[in-house]
């Protein structure tokens, strides 16, 4: 790479997509996921995205997470053409620079929500101690210090989340992906997530994309991007006051 991460200008755009098109198939079976997309998210942004299934949302998410690649276009991550990028250098892109939060929350429902925390860090190769001390700053950051020792299975669904959430944030990532943060949780728990979400965005300078189906989940976000046929068919600007 041209660029090192370190030394990009933070003033650019943390993620540009022009053009991003996805095939999956050839021929007669070709199915085009994405047709097209051009997006601009800078830094500190809190970004919503909506859409009906099969709109392309999801895709879309997933090569941003570095999960995908595109079929064509250019996918820029704060001025380094990930397009250009190997296998292993996307992987570092993603263990470095992102985090994520599932609906499922995905949690090893035999470790402890401490251990579950851990797990980026162990990836880095944090020592014990560092990682261990991160890890409960983590969980004091998200209210749930107290419950370190417990397992998910001892956890309500909201307490899980707040785990999935603080296992995003140890590694102090410069974007975290959101898919539906939510979607299982009802909803004063789910607004206890988002006004969650919302403080990292604000306090930490934490750029955020979220995935959601909920009107009211999106309107914690600055702004709005609506799927639709593997194109972004409108854009909303919310004004959240959240």
């Amino acid at each position: 790479m041209n660029k090192t991460f370190s030394t990009l200008d933070r003033d650019n755009p943390i993620i540009e997509l022009k053009s991003i098109h996805k095939v999956y198939g050839t021929g007669s079976a070709a199915m085009h996921a994405l047709r097209g997309i051009d997006m601009c998210i800078n830094e500190r942004e809190f970004v919503a995205v909506m859409g009906p299934s099969g709109s392309g949302k999801s895709t879309c998410m997933n090569i941003l997470g570095c999960l995908d690649t595109a079929s064509s276009g250019t996918f820029l991550f704060k001025g380094v053409d990930v397009g250009k990028l190997d296998r292993n250098q996307r992987a570092l892109l993603r263990r470095n620079y992102l985090g994520f939060v599932f609906q499922g929350y995905n949690l090893l429902s035999r470790t402890s929500a401490l251990e579950n925390v851990e797990l980026p860090l162990i990836y880095r190769g944090a020592n014990k101690r560092d990682r261990r001390q991160r890890s409960l700053a983590a969980l004091e950051r998200v209210g749930l210090k107290e419950w370190a020792s417990h397992t998910p299975a001892e956890l309500s669904g909201g307490q899980q989340q707040r785990v999935a959430i603080a296992r995003a944030m140890v590694v102090e990532p410069a974007v975290l992906l959101a898919d539906e943060p939510t979607g299982n949780l009802d909803s004063a728990t789910s607004r206890e997530i988002m006004a969650l979400l919302g403080k990292f965005n604000r306090e930490h300078g934490i750029t955020i994309l979220m995935v959601t189906h909920d009107p009211s989940m999106a309107l914690f976000a600055k702004r709005t991007l609506r799927f639709l046929d593997g194109l972004i068919a409108a854009e909303e600007h919310n004004g959240s006051k959240h």
